[in-house]
C-alpha cells in the first residue's frame, strides 16, 4: 500500500509540485500540503487526473493552534473510488487570512466550509452562503477554538412567565473552580489504595 501511495506522490510531484510545500505518509494515508491560495487548483488537479481521480469530498474541517503564527490548519479528506485511497490535504492559514471555497469543483463543500466557519471563525472567499449552521442566530464565539470557554457566554431556558425562551449570561449553580495540580490525585490529604506500593520503591 505504501508503495502505491509513494507512486502516486511522485506522480502528484511531477504535475504539481510548485503548488505543494511537502507530502507524508502516515498511517496508509497520503497527506499533502499546500498554501491557502493554491488550495483550488490542487482541489481541482485531485478530481480530474486520470491517475488521483478524488472524485468524492469525505469532509472539511480544521484544527487550533492557538500559539502559533498560523494558527489554523484547515485540512480536506477525499476519496478515490477509482484508485480505492483516500487523501488528506492540509493548508496553515493565519487568524485573518482567508481561505478560497472549494464549492465551485465540490457542491459538498458548501455545508462542509459554512460548519468550519461556524466553528472556527474561519472565513471561505467566493463562498456563495457563508454563515452559521449549526450553532443558533446571534451565537458569540467560535465553540471549537481552543479559547472558547467551556461554559460558553449565554445560556437559553425557557420563561414561564415571558412564555418564550429567553438568552442570558452564564449563571455557575456553582463556583467553577480551577485546579492547577499535575494530576488530579497530587494535593489529596488521604491515600489512595495501591499508592503505598508507589513508596515501598
Amino acid at each position: 500500500m505504501d508503495e502505491q501511495l509513494q507512486e502516486l506522490a511522485a506522480h502528484i510531484e511531477m504535475r504539481q509540485g510548485d503548488l505543494l510545500s511537502g507530502h507524508a505518509i502516515t498511517l496508509g494515508e497520503l497527506t499533502l500540503e499546500t498554501t491557502a491560495s493554491d488550495i483550488p487548483e490542487l482541489v481541482e488537479f485531485l478530481k480530474t487526473d486520470e491517475q488521483c481521480r478524488f472524485s468524492s469530498l469525505v469532509d472539511i474541517t480544521a484544527i487550533d493552534y492557538p500559539g502559533d503564527d498560523r494558527r489554523f490548519c484547515v485540512v480536506y479528506h477525499f476519496l478515490s473510488m477509482y484508485r480505492n485511497q483516500r487523501i488528506r490535504l492540509k493548508a496553515f492559514i493565519r487568524e485573518e487570512e482567508m481561505v478560497p471555497s472549494i464549492t465551485g469543483i465540490f457542491p459538498a463543500a458548501n455545508w462542509f466550509e459554512r460548519e468550519v466557519f461556524d466553528m472556527f471563525g474561519i472565513l471561505f472567499s467566493g463562498h456563495p452562503d457563508l454563515r452559521r449552521i449549526l450553532t443558533d442566530y446571534g451565537f458569540r464565539g467560535y465553540p471549537l477554538r481552543k479559547d472558547f470557554p467551556t461554559t460558553g457566554y449565554t445560556e437559553l431556558r425557557y420563561d414561564e412567565v415571558q412564555k418564550r425562551v429567553v438568552y442570558e449570561p452564564v449563571k455557575l449553580t456553582q463556583e467553577y473552580r480551577q485546579f492547577d495540580f499535575m494530576s488530579p490525585w497530587e494535593g489529596a490529604d488521604y491515600v489512595l489504595p495501591g499508592d503505598e506500593k508507589g513508596e515501598a520503591k
